[in-house]
């Protein structure tokens, strides 16, 4: 029986997505946990439009700023940091508000997928990636192929991360089982002829805010170039142009692509889903949102 109650608040990037939570939890006396694969690194602040804590606007902000950028983060790891937090806040009687983009996390949580059990052997992961630097991405799928035919099929021979879990657990595939939770899923959109001007925007502030700078003051520190956290737009493409791989205008063109590009597949991702209660992002989505979680918690439906 599904018991614990949430609302969930996602979209694709750009979308407003943090505001209208924040506004939520203020409204409803909740708390935000994040959904969101990028916000669980110290330092990437500016790339990731990571709210500030003027933004947050004193509500407690969970799964943000919990890991170093060297660290590895699964989805496995997220549904399990996740639940604890959503128990936890739930626990202070505060209403669990999920806010995030990363469209298998959501999923992993909300649908209560099983993962393969144990953390992967530190060795085997070793020597896995470093045929992965030596051979490539599609040679570590082929080998999958081999041995897990059917994972193999589900996973794009260049998704290294996703190839070497599935290697390291013998092609096991995660799978759900039976969730626990009862959300109320509301989805921020617009179309894209508006969102991609927001994007590209939004991509300029982050240039102007000191994104250069905050790499740079990264790879000070002794974060390697091909560190986890590093695997995200915007930061990747800057520290190409910092290794005096690719022009600064080039850089810009590459990061605002890029990013365009993701929102694009979250669209799509999101689309798939099921049970989302679609809301435009403009104008202000607040008033309405707080509309539907009322009749939402009058009805019990969740």
């Amino acid at each position: 029986m599904k018991t614990d109650r949430l609302v969930v608040v996602l979209g694709p990037t750009a979308t407003g997505k943090t505001a209208l939570g924040v506004k939520l939890a203020l409204a409803l006396g909740g708390e935000v946990i994040s959904g969101d694969s990028r916000l669980i690194y110290r330092g990437l602040d500016i790339g990731t439009a990571k709210p500030t804590l003027e933004e947050r606007r004193g509500i407690p902000h969970h799964l943000i700023d919990i890991l170093d950028l060297d660290q590895p983060f699964s989805v496995a790891v997220f549904q399990r940091l996740a639940a604890a937090a959503i128990t936890e806040t739930r626990r202070r009687g505060k209403l669990p508000i999920l806010v995030g983009g990363t469209g298998l996390y959501l999923r992993a949580l909300l649908r209560g997928f099983n993962f393969p059990a144990g953390e992967p052997d530190p060795d085997v992961r070793r020597r896995l990636l470093a045929e992965l630097r030596e051979r490539g991405p599609e040679e570590l799928h082929h080998r999958l192929q081999v041995a897990a035919p059917a994972r193999a099929g589900q996973l794009h021979p260049r998704d290294w991360r996703r190839v070497v879990r599935a290697i390291e657990t013998g092609g096991v595939p995660a799978g759900p089982s039976q969730s626990r939770y009862d959300g109320l899923l509301l989805g921020l959109q617009m179309p894209r002829e508006a969102l991609y001007p927001r994007i590209e925007a939004r991509v300029e502030r982050m240039l102007e805010a000191g994104l250069v700078e905050e790499v740079r003051g990264l790879l000070k520190r002794g974060y390697p170039p091909q560190a986890p956290g590093f695997e995200t737009i915007g930061y990747r493409e800057v520290i190409a142009h910092l290794e005096g791989k690719v022009p600064w205008a080039e850089t810009v063109r590459l990061i605002k692509r890029n990013t365009r590009r993701y929102a694009k597949r979250q669209l799509t991702w999101f689309g798939r889903e099921e049970g989302i209660h679609w809301l435009p992002a403009e104008p202000e989505p607040g008033e309405r949102a707080l509309e539907m979680v009322a009749r939402w918690s009058a009805e019990g439906v969740e």
